[in-house]
C-alpha cells in the first residue's frame, strides 16, 4: 500500500450467507473487494444461522432500538471481536461494509464499536458505516443513535440512501417496533392479503419475475454498483483505493458467477 493512511474494510454478507456459501452477489463482492483491498479486507464470520429465515428474522427483530448487552449476544460479540484491532490506539481508518439483513448486525455493532471504542481507544480515527439495500427505517431508534454517533464524531461517513434500489419494497420495513416489522414482513411475504405490498413475494426468486430485492441479489450488476458508489463516488477509502476500484470496474473484471462461489 503506497498511501499513509491505512484502511480495513470488513463486510457483513445478507441473510442468504454462511460463512462458506453465497449468492451471486455477495461471493462475486467478496472477491472484487479481496482484489482491491487485498489483506486488508475480511468478511464477518460466526455470525449466520443455518437457515436464511433465521437470520432475516434477526434482523427484524433488532432493527429498531439499540440492543442494552451486545456483549452477551453472540453474534454481535462474534462480530466485535473480528473488528477490534490487536494493538489500541491503531492508526488504521475501519470500514464497516453491508448488505441486506447483515445490515441490521453491522448497525448494531458499529453502535457497540463505539461505546468499546470509548472505553479502550482502539481506533483513533472514526469509522465509516456502509448499509446497503437493507430496511432499517430512518425513523427508528437504531438509525437515529447512529446519526447521533456521526454527530459526535464517533462515526464519519454514512452510506445509506446510495445504496437502496429504486422500487425495493424491502426498504424501510424494519419499521419502528418489532410488531411493525413483523407485520411488514408478512405482507412483502403474502402481498396479496395486503394493502401496502404489491407482487411478486419477497419468497418468490425467478431471475425475472420474482421480487426485485431477490433478483439483485443474484445480479452482478449491483456488486460493480456497490463498488463504483462506495469507493469510487464516495472515495471512502481514499485515493489509492479509490482508483483500485476505478482499474477493476474499468477492466471488466467478473468474478465467479455461481450460487457457491
Amino acid at each position: 500500500m503506497k498511501e499513509e493512511q491505512k484502511y480495513h474494510v470488513v463486510f457483513f454478507a445478507g441473510g442468504e450467507t454462511r460463512d462458506d456459501k453465497f449468492n451471486v452477489f455477495t461471493g462475486n463482492l467478496i472477491e472484487f473487494l479481496s482484489k482491491i483491498f487485498e489483506d486488508n479486507f475480511s468478511l464477518i464470520k460466526g455470525i449466520y444461522f443455518r437457515y436464511p429465515m433465521f437470520n432475516v428474522a434477526w434482523g427484524l427483530n433488532h432493527a429498531q432500538y439499540l440492543m442494552k448487552e451486545p456483549g452477551k449476544n453472540p453474534i454481535t460479540s462474534a462480530a466485535i471481536r473480528q473488528i477490534i484491532p490487536e494493538n489500541k490506539n491503531s492508526n488504521t481508518t475501519l470500514i464497516i461494509l453491508s448488505s441486506s439483513a447483515g445490515s441490521i448486525i453491522a448497525a448494531q455493532t458499529a453502535c457497540y464499536l463505539v461505546n468499546e471504542n470509548i472505553k479502550h481507544n482502539y481506533y483513533i480515527n472514526p469509522f465509516h458505516l456502509v448499509l446497503g439495500t437493507n430496511f432499517i427505517s430512518k425513523d427508528s431508534d437504531l438509525f437515529k443513535t447512529l446519526i447521533r454517533h456521526q454527530e459526535d464524531g464517533r462515526i464519519g461517513q454514512i452510506i445509506f440512501d446510495e445504496l437502496q434500489d429504486e422500487g425495493d419494497s424491502v426498504y424501510q420495513t424494519g419499521g419502528t417496533t418489532r410488531g411493525e416489522a413483523w407485520l411488514n414482513a408478512f405482507g412483502l411475504i403474502l402481498p396479496w392479503f395486503s394493502r401496502k405490498f404489491s407482487p411478486p413475494s419477497f419468497l418468490n426468486t425467478h431471475p425475472v419475475k420474482g421480487h426485485l430485492h431477490r433478483r439483485r441479489s443474484q445480479s452482478m450488476k449491483k456488486v460493480e454498483e456497490f463498488i463504483d458508489i462506495i469507493f469510487v463516488r464516495n472515495n471512502i477509502a481514499g485515493d489509492y483505493f479509490r482508483k483500485r476500484a476505478f482499474d477493476l470496474l474499468s477492466g471488466n473484471v467478473t468474478g465467479k458467477n455461481n450460487q457457491n462461489c
